[in-house]
Order: C-alpha cells, then sequence, then structure tokens
C-alpha cells in the first residue's frame, strides 16, 4: 500500500493567516471607536459645559461692578482771592506740591507761569462737593500783604475766588488690597493706548484674544535666547490673567486663560477691553497697597492727573508693565531709564512720536516724584483720624469698595510744617540736651481755632510710617497743662478771684482719704510765700499755690470745668488732679485748648467736611457746631494770663524762633521725673499741642519748656499765626497797672503812676479799690456797683425795722 505524503507546512499557508490578524486587528478598532467618540463626546460636553461656566463668570465680573474702588482722601483746596494773606513763593510752594509745572504756556491745565509781583496759573477741572468747577487761566497780583488782586485771563470773567483741586492724600483699603482711580479711554492721551498696542500686542486690533503668530514669535525667541525673554500673552490675556486669575505658570492655567480671553473678546469691543486694561494693569507696590491702573499710577509716580503726562512720563509707565518691581524707577532708575528710551525708540518707529519730541523725551530725566503723594503712608495718623470719625456712619465695605470721596480739613502746608519740625525738632533737642539719637518720640495737632478743623496731625517721629499713632492713642499725664482750667474755674468767681487776688505758695500737706498725705512741691523744690499774685503764680506754673486754689474752689468744680471745655473721660477726683494727674493724647488736649482759644465756644475738632460718591452725589455734610461752653469773661481773663506764660514765664523761649511781634498764648507741661515734655498754645488763628517722650515711658529728661515748646514755636513760626487781639468783651475792663515781681522770687505789684503800664483785666464791678486813678470813670463806675448793693442792703435793714416798730411799736 502506497504511503501517503505528509502535507508539508507551505509559505502560502502561512501568509495567508495574516489577513486575518490584520482584519481582526480592524476589528478590533472598529469596536473601539464608539467607544472613542462616545468619550469625544463627554469630552466635548464637558469642554462646552466648562465654556459656559468660564463665559458666565467672564460676563458676570466683566459686567457687573468691574473694580472694587477704596475711598479717596482729599485734602482741602487752597481757595485764591483778593485779600489772601499768602506770597507769591507761598503760592508756588503749593502748586509744586499739587504737581503744577512752571511753563511759558498755560496751554494746558496743571500749569503756572511765575514773574515779578504776579502769577498766572492754568487751574485743573475738578467735582467739589458743591458742584463741579471748571478749569480757568486766572492771574493773581501781590503787593506786601499778600494777593492784591484775582482776575481772568481767560473769557469767562474776574472771578471772586478760585478753588485749587486739592490735593488727594490717600486711600482707604483693604490690609493687602488694591486701588486704582478709575479713567475712560476716550479721556486718556492717545499716545498711551497706542504705546501699549505697540510695547505690547501689536496685532491687538486683529486677534481674536490670543494670537498664534505672538506666541510662535515668542516661542523662537526664548529659543534663540535659552530662557524666557519673551511672552506671547495678548493685551487681552494680560487682562484675563490680572482680572480673573493669579500667576502661576501651569499649562492649565494658561490653557484657562486662552478660553477666557476668547470669551472676553467675543462678547466685547476692542475698545472696552482696552479700557479695562488700562485701568487692571498692575503698576507697582506701595506698602500694603497695589497700584492698579495708569489712572493711580500717575499720581503715585509723578504727582499729576493722567491727561497731563509727557511723552517720556508715559513711555515710562509703559515700559512699566513689563516688570513694575524690576523696573522700578525709584529702586532702580537706571534699568528704568534704558527701559523706557527702548519704549520711546518703538513710540517714534511707529510713527506717532515725531523727530523733535523723540530726541527730547530721550534726554528727560525719569521725572518721578521723591515721595508717594497719593499713598496713605504719607499721611497715616490723619487718615486714621478720618477713619475714626467715619466710624459708625458707614460700613468697612463703603469706604473699600464703592469709590466715596472723602474731603478733609488737612492743609498740606501746615502738615508739611508740622512733620519737618517735628523730625528736625527732635534731632536738635537731642543733640542739645545730649540724649541718645533716636530715643525719643513725639506727636503734635494743629487746628485752626475758628471752627475747630484738624488741620495737621503727626503721629510719630517718622511721620510716614503707619504705626502707633500717638496724637490719638498716646495718653498720658498732662502736667501743668491742668493748670488754666484750675484758674479758669477760680476767675469764674470774680467776686472772690481776680488776677491781683493773692495766693499761698507756702508748703502744704493734705490728708487723703485712704490715710496717705500729699506733699506736692514746686519744680523749683522752694516756695515762694503767702503774696502772690494769682496771674504770677499761672505765669511761672507755680505748683503749690494752684493746688491750694484747687482746693479751694473744689476738685468737682475744676473737673466741671474741664468736661465743659471738651474733655470725654471721668477723671478721679483727688488733690493731684490740679497738677495734671489725669492721662490724655494730643488730640484730647487740643479739643480743651481749642475751647479756650476760641473764647469759650465749644467746637468738636473735625477733621472731615464732606462725602460724596465717586459721580459727586452729596452724602455726608459736616457742617460746624459750636455753643458757649464758658462764660466768656473769665476765659479773657485765663488767656490774658496765658499770654504772660508765653511772654515772661515758662514759655518765653518761644521767642528765640517766633516773632516778638507776634501775640499768641500758651501752657508748658512737665510730668513726674521729667517723663512727659508737653505745650499747648495758640494765636488768633492757629492752635498747636505738642508732646515729647519716650515709648517705654522712661524718664525723658526734658520740661515742657525744653522739650515740646521747642518744637512748637518752630510749627507756628512756619504756618502764618495771626497775633491774639486783646478786645476785652463788654463786661471786662482793662486797668493800666504798672507789674513788677522781686528778681529774688518774691511777686508784687506797683499800682502807682499812669507810665509804663500794662491793661490788667477785671470784671466789671468787681475792680479792687486803690489800683489806679488812672481811669477814674471806671474806678467810680466799679465802686459804685459794689458801694450800691450795700446801701441797699441797709436801706432794706432800715426799712425792715421801722415796719417792725410800726408793726409792734
Amino acid at each position: 500500500m502506497a504511503q501517503k505524503k505528509r502535507p508539508t507546512r507551505s509559505t502560502p499557508k502561512r501568509k495567508a493567516r495574516t489577513p486575518s490578524r490584520a482584519k481582526a486587528k480592524r476589528g478590533f478598532f472598529r469596536r473601539l471607536l464608539p467607544y472613542v467618540f462616545l468619550l469625544g463626546c463627554i469630552g466635548a460636553a464637558l469642554l462646552a459645559g466648562y465654556m459656559v461656566y468660564l463665559d458666565g463668570a467672564v460676563r458676570a465680573q466683566f459686567e457687573g461692578t468691574r473694580w472694587t474702588l477704596p475711598a479717596k482722601v482729599y485734602a482741602s483746596p487752597l481757595e485764591l482771592y483778593s485779600g489772601l494773606d499768602l506770597t507769591r513763593s507761598e503760592i508756588v510752594s503749593r502748586l509744586d506740591r499739587q504737581g503744577y509745572r512752571a511753563s511759558s504756556s498755560l496751554s494746558r491745565s496743571g500749569t503756572y507761569r511765575s514773574s515779578a509781583g504776579q502769577l498766572d496759573i492754568h487751574t485743573r477741572a475738578f467735582h467739589f462737593w458743591d458742584g463741579k468747577q471748571a478749569a480757568r487761566e486766572i492771574r493773581l497780583s501781590f503787593n506786601s500783604s499778600g494777593v492784591s488782586s484775582l482776575s481772568a485771563l481767560d473769557k469767562s470773567g474776574d472771578p471772586a475766588l478760585v478753588r485749587l483741586d486739592p490735593l488727594m492724600i490717600g486711600s482707604i483699603y483693604p490690609k493687602q488690597g488694591e486701588d486704582r482711580i478709575l479713567v475712560k479711554l476716550g479721556e486718556v492721551p492717545p499716545m498711551l493706548p497706542a504705546g501699549l498696542i505697540t510695547v505690547e500686542d501689536r496685532d491687538f486690533m486683529n486677534h481674536w484674544g490670543v494670537s498664534p503668530k505672538s506666541i510662535l514669535r515668542a516661542a523662537v525667541a526664548n529659543m534663540r535666547a535659552g530662557g524666557v525673554v519673551q511672552g506671547g500673552s495678548t493685551i487681552t490675556q494680560q487682562l484675563v490673567k490680572n482680572f480673573y486669575l493669579n500667576n502661576q505658570q501651569t499649562l492649565v492655567r494658561k490653557a484657562k486663560e486662552a478660553l477666557m480671553a476668547i470669551l472676553l473678546d467675543a462678547h466685547y469691543s476692542k475698545p472696552e477691553i482696552l479700557e479695562a486694561y488700562l485701568n487692571e494693569v498692575y503698576l507697582g507696590q506701595d506698602g500694603g497697597r497695589a497700584i492698579h491702573g495708569f489712572g493711580l499710577a500717575s499720581y503715585f509716580y509723578f504727582q499729576k492727573p493722567l491727561e497731563e503726562l509727557q511723552p517720556q512720563e508715559i513711555a515710562l509707565l509703559v515700559a512699566m508693565v513689563k516688570g513694575p518691581s524690576y523696573y522700578d524707577p525709584r529702586r532702580n532708575p537706571e534699568r528704568a531709564l534704558r527701559r523706557r528710551n527702548l519704549v520711546l525708540d518703538m513710540f517714534h518707529s511707529a510713527g506717532f512720536l515725531e523727530e523733535e519730541s523723540w530726541r527730547e523725551a530721550k534726554k528727560a530725566d525719569l521725572g518721578v516724584t521723591a515721595r508717594t503723594v497719593r499713598s496713605t503712608s504719607q499721611y497715616p495718623a490723619f487718615i486714621d483720624l478720618v477713619r475714626r470719625q467715619l466710624l459708625g456712619q458707614y460700613k468697612d465695605a463703603d469706604l473699600t469698595e464703592e469709590g466715596l470721596r472723602i474731603f478733609t480739613t488737612l492743609d498740606p502746608a501746615v502738615q508739611a510744617a508740622a512733620e519737618q519740625r517735628v523730625s528736625d525738632g527732635l534731632d536738635k533737642v537731642e543733640a542739645a540736651r545730649g540724649i541718645a539719637r533716636d530715643s525719643l518720640q513725639a506727636s503734635a495737632v494743629v487746628t485752626s481755632v475758628e471752627g475747630g478743623r484738624v488741620l495737621a496731625l503727626v503721629g510719630g517721629r517718622d511721620a510716614g510710617f503707619a504705626g502707633f499713632n500717638r496724637a490719638l492713642d498716646a495718653r498720658r499725664p498732662i502736667g501743668s497743662l491742668m493748670k488754666p482750667v484750675v484758674y479758669l474755674t477760680a476767675l469764674a468767681e470774680p467776686s472772690k478771684y481776680n488776677v491781683l487776688t493773692p495766693l499761698d505758695d507756702g508748703p502744704l500737706a493734705v490728708k487723703l482719704a485712704n490715710g496717705d498725705t500729699w506733699r506736692p512741691n514746686n519744680y523749683s523744690m522752694r516756695s515762694h510765700g503767702s503774696e502772690v499774685p494769682l496771674h504770677y503764680a499761672l505765669t511761672h506754673s507755680y505748683n503749690l499755690s494752684t493746688a491750694r486754689l484747687a482746693l479751694d474752689v473744689g476738685i468737682p468744680n475744676v473737673i466741671d470745668t474741664l468736661k465743659k471745655l471738651g474733655y470725654n473721660g471721668d477723671p478721679l477726683s483727688v488733690p493731684s488732679l490740679a497738677l495734671g494727674a489725669v492721662d490724655m493724647a494730643p488730640m484730647q488736649v487740643a479739643q480743651i485748648y481749642n475751647t479756650l482759644a476760641a473764647g469759650g465756644y465749644y467746637t468738636p475738632l473735625l477733621a472731615i467736611r464732606d462725602v460724596t460718591t465717586r459721580e459727586g452725589e452729596p452724602l455726608s455734610r459736616y457742617p460746624l457746631k459750636i455753643r458757649r461752653a464758658v462764660d466768656e469773661s473769665p476765659v479773657y481773663i485765663t488767656n490774658w494770663i496765658l499770654q504772660r506764660v508765653a511772654r515772661y514765664g515758662t514759655g518765653a523761649s518761644m521767642y528765640k524762633t517766633l516773632d516778638r511781634s507776634i501775640n499768641v498764648a500758651g501752657k508748658t507741661g512737665t510730668t513726674d521725673d521729667l517723663r512727659d515734655s508737653w505745650f499747648a498754645g495758640f494765636s488768633a488763628n492757629r492752635l498747636a499741642v505738642v508732646w515729647v517722650g519716650r515709648d517705654d515711658n522712661k524718664p525723658a529728661q526734658l520740661t515742657g519748656a525744653t522739650g515740646a515748646l521747642q518744637l512748637w514755636a518752630g510749627i507756628m513760626a512756619d504756618i502764618d499765626p495771626r497775633g491774639l487781639m486783646n478786645v476785652p468783651p463788654e463786661d471786662v475792663v482793662e486797668i493800666p497797672l504798672r507789674m513788677r515781681f522781686d528778681p529774688n522770687g518774691t511777686a508784687g505789684n506797683d499800682y502807682g503812676g499812669c507810665s509804663n503800664t500794662t491793661p490788667v483785666p477785671f470784671v466789671r464791678g468787681e475792680v479792687p479799690d486803690g489800683l489806679s486813678d488812672c481811669d477814674s470813670d471806671i474806678m467810680r463806675e466799679n465802686r459804685y456797683r459794689r458801694e450800691q448793693p450795700r446801701q441797699q442792703e441797709q436801706q432794706q435793714e432800715q426799712d425792715e425795722g421801722n415796719w417792725l416798730q410800726r408793726l409792734f411799736g
């Protein structure tokens, strides 16, 4: 039987199996395709849903209240009028402080032209609390007294009064918050948006939110440089990053940024996006405050509004967009200058900066101000006072989000003088007294006598440091500043006390309720006998006679007078109160002395005059509130003695700084162990209170005269005080007397003769007999008023006697 051949595997058979494998593979993908499609649909749905979510987020924030706007705080505006007692140089100094610039032409607002005897100003338009004021071109003429006339250079007629736009002194914003001033695209210099597009995003007007061309160009540049030297983000993407996102450099964040930029570009016009960018872009840091937008940056760096910027200034701000910290012109001026000039070259190449202007702009320096004039760090103590006075009237959210406009009473010139004198004065006091450098601290309050407006507030040696506000919170014993309150209380009883009433300045021991004995001493540690005239005891700040006087009139009555003058505390009713055993902050002292300076009229000290919405609609007004607190006659006589304190007593050294022709009143204050040095004093129009001491409450080794008075005199010398004019009230008469004192320390009075006399005030009808014959009419009237009640009493007794005799006789 023949054997069958066993079939062998052939190549064709092996190849025949390949199509089946490919077929199986194709089958696998066919089976997978629905899943892929499903996943794609799910991904597309998720992406669509995410896009819808992003779209809602983009539109909600962009169309709603786009920014939270901190309240803006303004200083008091300078009012210009014929008769203003400011010199040409003083007004020019204020113009410079507010960013006005000297110019031969007044073609633009914010400029001035100064020449001998006159000053031409092109003011800025401004929306005040009581309405809008248009920009004006005016001329001020001057004489030896100040402004002699105010006339118009434009065609709007001669004005009676023109207000300069007020200096914005700060903002009220949350800690680590943003700040900005909103601007409109149509109101900014055209060079700014044109320059931004040229430098940051040349395809801005054509792309749809993202620019593949820019991304590719940046990628190539970065690869060539071996690092990141160029970004591909459009202006729209930068807006999205600043407005919605954070600075994390991740692919997810960049993808989200691109999607949101596309959505933003789809919904809003290019001008709307560009305007938002102008207001949102980050341009610097001021402590805890982030500077956003070109509107605020213009003030922050150049101290003037955006519309007044020159080409080189616009170029610097545009240059800083790339890196506000890296190109900070205050910290890195050379780097900022190179970057600015590069941007100017780009402006020139783009054709909107002509050859001559380009060359002049490149020659100009950076021009940034040394200080950030619109920062809350410039006047932190005063802004603190503003916040406290607004407390309870507005919520924090109103002050930090609604863009309110707060018009205050601060006078920038007075504030500058107070800050400078506190800083320099402490240096001089430390050097002169051999005190360790920078160991002393100080605070100061300056007010207007009329109206009780707070003109300046210095919270510490470094006025720009937003730390402990000593003017409001450093409550320290006031020492002899309390003494005028004691004497005022006594002089309110004219039948018992007058300026010549003899006081006992001998040793004193008072048994206290707790069994202790209080034994005060004079600063000199010696007494001055039992015949010290009342005015002399206060003039030379004698403790013993003052303590006796306080005990005689009653400590509760002294406290009552203190509260009438404006003190809102609750002091202990103890004998040592008479010598200043009560803690007060300088602001509280200023309130008390302002009432004295105002002739006994109490006005709450205010730092705010008006509050409006950001559109200028009035919200709150702070009208002048005034009431008679203390009778005018004893206040007048007390202030007469305080003028002698300044002229002849413990405050006499002030006239080493002040013009001796200026008549002022004031009082020194020194506390135990020389811990606190005080001076409070006033002229006809200005009041100032100064405290000097140490934060650790160790002895400062200063009296009121050697410390605080030195700073006070410097401040007053700089703020145009008007001398006191002694016009007595109707029921006060002044008797010309020759005043003398024994050089050995025993006080006395010489009432003979009428030469070399001093007018001494008395309440009419209460003048002591035998003082002088220089005014016989007054003396006769005074004797008649004293004798008449006695005669009436004698007649009444006689009539009663006759009546009794008739009845029982």
